[in-house]
């Protein structure tokens, strides 16, 4: 049998499982990749919040990346929580060495707090993010919170995700995914590469259960990638599979419960 497509996530461990590291590869075998990781943080992380992160060293991140890569290799790299400007540049660097080598797709998900408002990026990286990673990424994902920290761009309506596109675009991605969700109305998001439009829609959802959707839609996005699909195909794709995701989200502790990953899987309903 051939081997399947192999997608390399950087980002950081969730203890509850619902975000991270866990949703990645969850959401990676859930599409028919081999999921990988590089874990740049620990948290310590439930329904109710993080409690707690501790940043794995430079040395152990390049190790990890390095191990992978060089004997495995990769069909697509996620991104995600990497903690400092010191993580994010070595990131950066490890990523740019691959896209030289093998012209590798990235998907950039900024992590910049959690979904309940726990910080998970350095002020001081901030800037780090924007002249080092975003101009390796193939696709950008930042939410409007993500977008307004980055950029400065605070979108109050449908109408504003274009100027926050251009906004991201102009750190250098091939294409940006502004994702629209925290917006009222149908969950909007709009992928340009500054030149082609595509609105994604979907019914905004009466789910409160939505640990997680940011990182499930990047790993998905990476993994449709790593499948050889284009840009917006695998954008289009990703989309549908978190709002199945989002559909199916459950209650896990006594706060907000994940995405079902395995919705799919186990509901038959692709």
């Amino acid at each position: 049998m051939s081997a399947l497509p192999r997608v390399l996530t950087v980002a950081g461990s969730d203890s509850g499982g619902g975000a991270g590291i866990q949703a990645d590869l969850k959401t990676m075998l859930a599409l028919g990749v081999h999921g990988m990781s590089v874990i740049t943080a620990v948290t310590a992380q439930n329904s109710l919040g993080v409690q707690g992160a501790w940043q794995l060293p430079v040395e152990a991140v390049r190790a990890q990346y390095r191990s992978v890569v060089d004997d495995i290799g990769v069909q697509a790299v996620k991104t995600g929580m990497l903690a400092s400007a010191e993580l994010v540049e070595t990131v950066a660097e490890l990523i740019a060495d691959s896209i030289a080598d093998t012209g590798v797709p990235v998907v950039v998900d900024p992590v910049g707090v959690s979904k309940h408002g726990d910080p998970l990026l350095a002020a001081s990286a901030l800037d780090c993010v924007r002249t080092k990673l975003l101009p390796v990424a193939t696709v950008a994902t930042p939410n409007l919170d993500e977008v307004a920290q980055l950029t400065g761009v605070h979108v109050e309506s449908e109408s504003g995700l274009r100027e926050a596109a251009a906004a991201v675009l102009a750190y250098g991605p091939r294409w940006a995914l502004i994702k629209g969700g925290h917006l009222p109305g149908d969950a909007v998001d709009l992928l340009t590469d500054g030149v082609e439009e595509h609105w994604l829609r979907a019914p905004r959802l009466d789910n409160r259960h939505t640990h997680g959707t940011g990182c499930t839609l990047a790993s998905a996005i990476a993994a449709q990638l790593a499948q050889g699909r284009p840009v917006p195909e695998a954008v289009t794709a990703a989309k549908r599979y978190v709002t199945g995701a989002i559909t199916a989200g459950f209650a896990l502790g006594t706060g907000i419960g994940p995405v079902d990953h395995g919705w799919d899987l186990t509901r038959g309903t692709s």
